[in-house]
This record gives structure tokens, C-alpha cells and sequence, in this order.
């Protein structure tokens, strides 16, 4: 990929002569390219070590069972002496019959005693039995969840792919007027600065923004599986309004619920939003400069897939 961004960007220097500033943008996409490139591998990561966990588990699994099926190979070479010495002992108790009566109630009683012997070993076999059948029954399941989380993690991981392309497919006439589409740590994060959206200090969303918003929702409301999360924030300029606002924490509040009125608005379930104020915590750029002002002045949408069914496969 960085071989690639290095050759677009010598051949359009080499023809078009861009400014600095176009320069800086194609930097800036090749950055966020392998910053995202990052997230994934560090997401890949963190699902293989998931599986290596569940692998070795049913490795220490299949060991029990092997140690199991060598001790009842054990029990049965034993019971099978038993029996070996048991036939033998009766043939020695027939021949007892002309032996004296003390000598024959010895051999009867080491023959009680051989005999329990031969009662506790089968006991005790089938008892490894039971265990071993336990274990075998233990390590068919765990094999079987190994699968199925990774069915699960590979398509949650496809089905944000998919979300992903919808997002920017919907939203392709607003990027570079302050929105962003991007998607890291399994989320798809779509970012839209206030002036695509608000005035200075307001919270009522301008018609080019709505229109933005109004798109996204149509994907959206296909979507009822995806949990929704509205951030509102802003730079370190204290509100300086009146009314019912106090601070930025008010008026990110109120910035995060107008964006979400518009989802509902338009058909998305209320029950996948959540909308939450950030006030000026967050910053994605120093607030020094008027650019950086402006870049931390902005609506957050977080799209993450709902993973109940992964933490119930984990948990069990």
C-alpha cells in the first residue's frame, strides 16, 4: 500500500505540479491507510490469541483423555490377571476337596479376598470409563465452540466490511467538507465537523447537514443489528451563549441528541442509539490553532456490531 501511495503521489507531482496542500492531504489519507492497517492487525491479533487459548484447552483436554484411555488399558490387563489368577484358584479349590478342613477354609478366604479385589478393580474401571466418555464429551464441545466463534468473529468481522463500503457508498458527496468515513478496532467511525452541521454555538443541524444525516439513516434503518453511538464535541472555547446551555457539556449534549431526532426521524430504532456530550475532552487536534479548533468541533457516530452472541459463546 505505501509503495502504491508513493507512486501516485510522485506521478501527480511529476504531471500536475500540486500545492502543499494537496500534498498533505494524500499524506494524510496515506497515514490514516496505515494507521487503519495497524488497528486491523492489532483486531487479527487479539482473535488469534482467543484461539490459541481455545486450541490449548483442548490440548490439555485431549492429553486427559489419552492419560484416561492408558489407565484403563492398565485395569484391564489387571482384570484380566485377576481373572487369569481367579481361574486358577478355582481349579486349586477343587482340588482342595481332599485336603484337611483348615487348609481348605484359607484357600476359600484368600479366594473372598482375590475376589473383591477383582469386584473393586471393575469398579474402579468402570468409573474411568464414565470419565473418560466426561472428558471426550468436554473436548467434542469445546471443539465445537472453537468453530462456531470463529464463524461468529468472521462474519460480524464481513458484515462491518459491508456497513463500512454502505456508510461511505451513502455518504460519498459530503467527504472533504468536513465528514470522514474510516474503520478501526472493529467499528466504523463516520466524523462530521461543525460546519457541515452546526453554527457557532448552536445546535440546530443547517439543511446541508441534515441531508448528510438523512443518507446515513438510510443505512441505518437496514441495519437494526448495529449499535449506534452519537459523540458530541467540542474545542476549549467556553460556551458563550444563554439560555438553557451552560458549557460545552450542554452544548455537546444537545449537538449529539439533534443528530440523533434526525436518525429516529427517519426510521432508525431508538433502541440501537445512544447519544452522550464529550465536551472538549476528547480533541482530535491541538486547539491552539484555528485548524485544530475547527477538527475538534464535531459529531462522532460510532457503528459497532452487537456482540451478544459472541459473549454468550465466550461465557459459557
Amino acid at each position: 500500500m505505501k509503495k502504491i501511495v508513493l507512486v501516485i503521489l510522485t506521478l501527480t507531482l511529476a504531471t500536475s505540479c500540486v500545492t502543499k496542500k494537496v500534498y498533505t492531504e494524500l499524506e494524510d489519507k496515506y497515514n490514516k491507510l496505515r494507521d487503519n492497517n495497524a488497528d486491523l492487525f492489532g483486531e487479527n491479533q487479539d482473535l488469534l490469541d482467543k484461539k490459541k487459548a481455545l486450541e490449548e484447552s483442548s490440548k490439555t483436554l485431549q492429553q486427559a483423555v489419552a492419560k484416561l484411555e492408558s489407565d484403563r488399558t492398565k485395569l484391564n490387563e489387571e482384570v484380566d490377571r485377576l481373572d487369569a489368577k481367579k481361574s486358577k484358584l478355582e481349579q486349586e479349590y477343587n482340588e482342595l476337596s481332599q485336603m484337611s478342613a483348615s487348609q481348605l477354609s484359607e484357600k476359600e478366604k484368600l479366594n473372598r479376598e482375590l475376589l473383591l479385589q477383582l469386584q473393586e478393580k471393575e469398579s474402579q474401571l468402570a468409573k474411568e470409563s464414565g470419565r473418560l466418555e466426561k472428558l471426550q464429551g468436554d473436548l467434542d464441545a469445546r471443539s465445537k465452540r472453537v468453530d462456531e466463534l470463529e464463524g461468529l468473529i468472521a462474519a460480524k468481522e464481513a458484515k462491518m466490511l459491508r456497513l463500512k463500503d454502505a456508510v461511505s457508498a451513502a455518504l460519498r458527496g459530503f467527504e472533504g467538507k468536513g465528514l470522514t468515513v474510516e474503520r478501526k478496532n472493529g467499528k466504523v467511525y463516520v466524523s462530521m465537523e461543525n460546519k457541515l452541521l452546526f453554527g457557532s454555538g448552536s445546535w440546530a443541524v443547517g439543511a446541508q447537514g441534515r441531508s448528510a444525516v438523512v443518507n446515513l439513516a438510510g443505512v441505518l434503518k437496514q441495519n437494526t443489528d448495529i449499535d449506534v453511538l452519537i459523540e458530541g464535541h467540542t474545542d476549549d472555547v467556553p460556551y458563550g451563549g444563554k439560555g438553557a446551555i451552560t458549557d460545552n457539556w450542554d452544548l455537546s449534549t444537545k449537538r449529539a441528541t439533534a443528530i440523533v431526532r434526525i436518525l429516529t426521524n427517519n426510521n432508525v430504532s431508538p433502541k440501537q442509539i445512544t447519544a452522550a456530550g464529550r465536551s472538549k475532552f476528547l480533541p482530535v487536534a491541538s486547539n491552539v490553532s484555528v485548524s485544530g479548533k475547527a477538527k475538534n468541533r464535531r459529531i462522532e457516530i460510532i457503528l459497532a456490531p452487537n456482540l451478544d452472541a459472541i459473549n454468550a459463546l465466550l461465557n459459557e
